[in-house]
């Protein structure tokens, strides 16, 4: 009996690295989104995972993916996947890129250098936002300090917005240019905040004030806690950097993010700006925040070398078009006259084979890696990046598809 109970009994090994366990418990980003949600405060969980008002957009993003299905091919052989494509001039590994998002300290004391490091291991694009927690220069040291190998190369992006001060975007660029970044992405779609309505309910601030709500919400949260506390402070990295920020708020004091935008974005921004970006830069330039077939064709008429088309995650306009909604009218527009990145909604590898078969250069996504962070650091995001590299070649494989790069609507159905 002993033996046939040895036979059918294998305990598994110990892991003893604690976040490695806690990762072993997921499946899938759903399941790092728990995990995030029990690590964080709750107003830390809500400014990453909320949207606007009444959050219709928010949630279109991911359920109009969920209205698409595939039409497999089978008896084909599938032995070799190429998921490797063409982006801004380059070969890229997966057709993904990961989107700027701001104050990613919050998620995880490395913030956007653990996201660096881990996109550079692979070769994938990474984007720092100008309101990131870490600078510019410290970003691009972070992603040379990674060996690479294999598929691994540094490919930095940089997000800008248009501050009414024009001569702290120039220094910013030209930082950005001085430290080898690949491209910018002027975000278009921020004349206003958004009124994202979880934040108003926690009086949510960047970095988040203490209260007596807070205090005990952190006391529930040790781990998260004891971390922020013991690291250096959070601030808004590339102003507090800048000689020419004067006295814009770097985010050293507790700052309501939406009466920020007001007070230092321009609203003004136009297509003559783009023109003044131009200027200043000699290299790629990608608009971030289109959501129209119209303005598409724009940026065509304007020279721009990509658009991304994008709701800002469902945080600005509630009830603009899911942007996987977008892609084909768009490319149908404009052909190959310009590069379309689709952002928004992307929760698994088949999201990325969908938005590559119809139409778009490549998919990009921010939450997905901010659950990561937050569920586990470093790891969590290398975790995350494995799990959508296996999903695209998964799906690729079981559709019959043995190359991203030739991905068509034949391959997609609504379901």
């Amino acid at each position: 009996m002993l033996e046939s109970l040895r036979s059918v009994v294998k305990f598994r090994r110990f892991e003893p690295n604690p976040v490695k366990r806690r990762l072993n418990g997921a499946a899938n980003v759903d399941d790092l989104r728990s995990i995030a949600k029990r690590r964080l405060p709750a107003g830390v969980f809500d400014y990453i995972d909320g949207g606007a008002e009444d959050e219709i957009a928010l949630t279109n993003n991911s359920e109009a993916f969920r209205r698409i299905g595939f039409r497999p091919r089978v008896l084909r052989d599938v032995s070799s996947i190429d998921t490797s494509v063409s982006l801004l001039g380059r070969t890229t590994p997966l057709p993904l890129v990961l989107a700027p998002t701001g104050f990613t300290r919050v998620a995880d004391t490395q913030g956007e250098l653990a996201v660096a490091r881990a996109c550079a291991r692979r070769g994938i694009p990474y984007t720092l936002s100008t309101m990131g927690t870490r600078s510019i220069e410290e970003l691009a040291a972070a992603s040379d300090s990674v060996p690479w190998g294999g598929e691994g190369q540094r490919r930095l992006w940089f997000q800008v917005y248009m501050w009414r001060d024009r001569g702290l975007v120039r220094e910013l660029v030209e930082r950005a240019a001085a430290a080898d970044y690949e491209a910018l992405v002027l975000t278009v779609d921020t004349a206003r905040l958004g009124r994202r309505e979880r934040d108003v309910r926690r009086g949510m601030t960047l970095p988040p004030k203490l209260g007596l709500d807070t205090i005990f919400d952190g006391i529930r949260r040790p781990g998260w806690t004891w971390t922020f506390l013991r690291n250096e402070p959070i601030v808004f990295a590339n102003v507090a950097t800048s000689s020419a920020a004067g006295d814009i708020d770097d985010g050293s004091r507790a700052v309501d993010l939406a009466q920020h935008i007001q007070d230092q974005f321009d609203p003004s921004l136009n297509w003559d700006d783009v023109e003044w970006l131009r200027s200043i830069w000699d290299g790629k330039i990608l608009l971030k925040g289109v959501q129209s077939v119209a303005d598409t064709e724009l940026a065509v008429a304007n020279g721009i070398d990509a658009v991304c088309l994008s709701n800002h995650g469902g945080r600005q306009l509630d009830g603009a078009p899911a942007p996987i909604e977008l892609v084909a009218p768009c490319r149908d527009a404009v052909d190959d006259s310009i590069e379309l990145i689709v952002d928004g909604g992307i929760r698994r590898g088949s999201d990325i084979v969908k938005a590559r078969a119809l139409g778009a250069d490549a998919a990009m996504a921010a939450r997905v890696y901010l659950y990561a962070l937050g569920a586990g650091g470093e790891l969590g995001v290398d975790w995350m990046l494995d799990f959508l590299t296996d999903g695209v070649r998964q799906t690729m494989a079981l559709c019959g598809q043995t190359r991203a790069q030739d991905l068509t609507r034949e391959l997609l159905t609504e379901v």
